[in-house]
């Protein structure tokens, strides 16, 4: 129905909506159109938030690597995880994330600004690559990422008191600095020679920047490890000038195989050394006083073991004098007591064919004659204000350790060295100590310096002049450094804390962080008393004997507890396998010394380095190889003349003539090793 509504003069007809009363039939519908309503709405704007959420999603993933608000994983290319890291310093705000090209950044965490981002590079087609950084902006607040080690097997970080391979983690510890430590007297601290690398079984690497104040932790019921950069609580600090803001930045690496992703990662983030060391050193054994003498040593017995050597027709590298020839710790003059003509000395020994070696340290103990010169030269480390030299403690004494930040500290003691050689004709020197350690835990020095283990870079620099035939036993980015590294002390035992077990995982782990040129301590340990497996005065006779065996296939062999020290039939074990380390071995080994210089590759290899699917391989830790074809599988355990034996695929001939030619690898159990023998294996 329509009405007429008056308007204007001549009035107009307009449509309107009829006037109609609602009956209560028709409310119910009315209803329901508003709950309709209201779903479609509701469904448009679950719609929304989906392709919001896709777009997001999309956002935070970047190749291979998908990111959440507490972490990301990393899945190789057939889409197995092989890589999970946890974020335990705060949670991201994924709405301040976004991505540009290969760089996915976010500016906040739910609670406070921050810098991080994730870039994906691909150096390679095998190899994939996450540059990973957490910043923070507010002084003070430590980062802190957390590992899943569950995956796979892991190697490297640094030598350990106990030592394995893989890895073996157990209980808890809170991140502390990963800095380098004497593990003979702290044995629950990190090692002399660390890296902040690891590699897994799974063909994934991570390497921790240099830059990072570094703190490493684990939770073995997480089964992860934890990764935290801090400056509170720590030796570490911030540059000069600079607010001690915290950043961890590191990179992950994916490749096809854990051989070739440990090869790239050498390459590429390693240095190397530039030369290979006297090829002596490799082929003799060197034959220090140490574990015979100790600190007893003097004149008469240098020379009447130099004499013995001769007499029981043993060849030599050089004679290597230990601790103590000096009166006093920190001098550089022969305690004349001790060596009332040390120039005749020399001259005797330099006749009889023997070049000689001396044991030397940074430390300058308050009672030396030197410790007065060197206050007044300011050039000791020093305690946080710079004013004074800081007093430290060391396992002889109680002195000043040098300042090898200091130009003129490190010239004065080159200055000592140089003396010694020229004096005496001395061929080079046994760089002891320079751990971490032994520094005070604040401390100043010339060249202020962020990381405490670049005081042990440093340090190893000294050696540099005299590398042909040098000896440290400290190392932290000191793969170019090109002399021998020599693990702690060993303890005259059969087990894996100190002992001859720990004695190829220590080798592979130091190998795997960059370092080949590896003297492996003395055959039978050091004798130290309550540290040794028979009387007080020598090692267990059969565990001698299987050291021996086992050195003999190491990159050098150094005794100092003589052959003769026991029977003939040990001269005889000796002179066996002097004799067949300096034909087989050495050749070889000197061969894979050249390549180091151009690749960083291991001379000494795990089994899994020629298997990289073979799980089995991961996991063994008394055999291993030398280059790719010579296998070597040691007796370790007391009382046995056998032992099982795992051979990867391939075509082998043994020590004993036997062939096998295998498709798949085979276990040799219970195969026999008669004391005087080791097994090993030529590939053919």
């Amino acid at each position: 129905m329509y009405q007429v509504v008056p308007g204007g003069a001549g009035g107009t007809i307009t449509d309107v909506i009829p006037k109609q009363k609602h009956s209560r039939d028709t409310r119910p519908l009315v209803g329901a159109g508003v709950i309709g309503l209201v779903l479609v709405i509701a469904a448009v704007t679950a719609w929304c938030y989906y392709i919001a959420s896709l777009r997001k999603a999309e956002l935070l993933k970047t190749q291979l690597l998908d990111l959440n608000k507490d972490g990301y994983i990393i899945r190789n290319q057939g889409g197995s995880i092989v890589f999970r890291m946890d974020f335990r310093s705060g949670t991201l705000d994924l709405d301040s994330c976004s991505k540009e090209g290969e760089i996915l950044s976010c500016s906040s965490t739910t609670d406070r600004k921050l810098n991080f981002f994730i870039e994906t590079v691909r150096p390679k087609d095998t190899v994939q690559c996450y540059r990973v950084r957490w910043e923070e902006l507010v002084p003070h607040i430590p980062v802190e990422h957390a590992m899943t080690y569950k995956f796979a097997h892991w190697y490297g970080g640094a030598v350990s008191a106990i030592q394995h391979w893989p890895i073996s983690i157990s209980g808890q510890e809170a991140p502390k600095p990963f800095v380098t430590s004497d593990i003979y007297l702290n044995r629950n601290e990190f090692g002399g020679i660390l890296e902040s690398y690891w590699l897994s079984s799974n063909a994934t690497a991570i390497k921790i920047n240099n830059s990072v104040p570094f703190h490493l932790g684990w939770n073995n019921t997480e089964r992860t490890m934890s990764f935290q950069a801090r400056y509170g609580d720590s030796p570490f600090n911030p540059n000069p000038g600079e607010a001690p803001c915290a950043e961890l930045s590191y990179r992950v690496c994916v490749g096809s195989d854990v051989t070739s992703i440990h090869k790239y990662m050498v390459r590429r983030y390693f240095n190397k050394p530039n030369k290979v060391p006297a090829k002596a050193m490799f082929s003799y054994p060197i034959w220090s006083t140490w574990a015979l003498h100790k600190t007893d040593v003097d004149q008469e017995k240098f020379l009447e073991y130099a004499a013995n050597i001769r007499k029981y027709n043993f060849t030599f590298s050089h004679l290597e004098l230990d601790n103590r020839y000096t009166r006093r710790y920190g001098d550089f003059e022969f305690d004349q007591t001790k060596f009332p003509n040390a120039t005749a000395m020399f001259h005797k020994l330099k006749s009889d064919g023997f070049l000689v070696s001396l044991w030397i340290h940074p430390f300058v103990n308050y009672d030396s004659e030197n410790f007065h010169s060197c206050v007044e030269k300011s050039l000791f480390v020093r305690e946080p204000t710079g004013r004074l030299p800081a007093l430290v403690r060391w396992w002889n004494g109680i002195g000043g350790i040098l300042d090898f930040t200091n130009p003129e500290a490190r010239d004065w003691f080159s200055s000592q060295l140089r003396s010694l050689r020229s004096r005496y004709g001395v061929s080079s020197f046994k760089f002891d100590a320079g751990e971490t350690n032994y520094l005070p835990w604040k401390f100043s020095t010339r060249t202020p310096i962020r990381d405490p283990s670049f005081f042990t870079r440093r340090y190893t620099e000294m050696a540099i002049p005299y590398n042909d035939r040098a000896e440290l036993r400290s190392g932290y980015q000191s793969q170019n450094i090109s002399c021998f590294f020599r693990p702690i002390d060993r303890d005259s035992v059969w087990g894996y804390e100190l002992g001859l077990k720990s004695l190829i995982p220590t080798v592979l782990t130091i190998s795997i962080l960059g370092y080949q040129f590896i003297l492996p301590d003395m055959i039978g340990g050091n004798a130290y008393l309550n540290h040794t497996d028979g009387n007080r005065a020598l090692p267990d006779r059969e565990l001698y004997i299987r050291w021996l065996e086992l050195s003999a296939f190491m990159p050098s062999m150094q005794f100092s507890i003589p052959p003769w020290e026991y029977d003939s039939e040990v001269v005889e074990i000796a002179r066996k396998y002097i004799a067949l380390h300096e034909s087989i071995v050495a050749p070889r080994v000197l061969e894979l010394a050249g390549e180091v210089l151009d690749t960083g590759d291991p001379i000494i290899r795990p089994l899994w380095w020629i298997a990289t699917g073979d799980e089995t391989a991961y996991k063994i830790d008394s055999q291993f190889l030398i280059g790719d074809d010579l296998m070597v599988a040691p007796v370790l355990e007391p009382g046995k003349q056998e032992r099982d034996i795992y051979l990867p695929a391939g075509r082998w001939r043994s020590y004993k003539g036997e062939r096998y030619e295998i498709k798949e690898p085979l276990h040799l159990t219970d195969y026999p090793v008669d004391l005087d023998e080791i097994a090993y294996f030529v590939w053919v």
